[in-house]
């Protein structure tokens, strides 16, 4: 297993823990009172999201593709 599919399995899991803790942060008063207000989360809740997002499909391109082929 190479460098780049380990960095993959790094990625998701440290993804999906940032999706997770903004998902939870979605459903706290503070959130809920300034959705209500503004129609929309606080930055700080919307870009846990969007990089959560991001480090799972990183990481799944980098374990699908990040092999690569060894030369001989």
């Amino acid at each position: 297993m190479g460098i780049a599919r380990i960095l993959g399995f790094v990625l998701v899991v440290a993804g999906t823990m940032l999706l997770v803790s903004a998902y939870r942060a979605t459903g706290s008063l503070s959130e809920r009172a300034m959705e209500t207000l503004t129609g929309r989360y606080t930055e700080r809740t919307q870009r846990d999201l969007i990089l959560g997002g991001a480090g799972v499909v990183g990481g799944v391109l980098l374990i699908a593709f990040g092999g690569g082929r060894r030369r001989r």
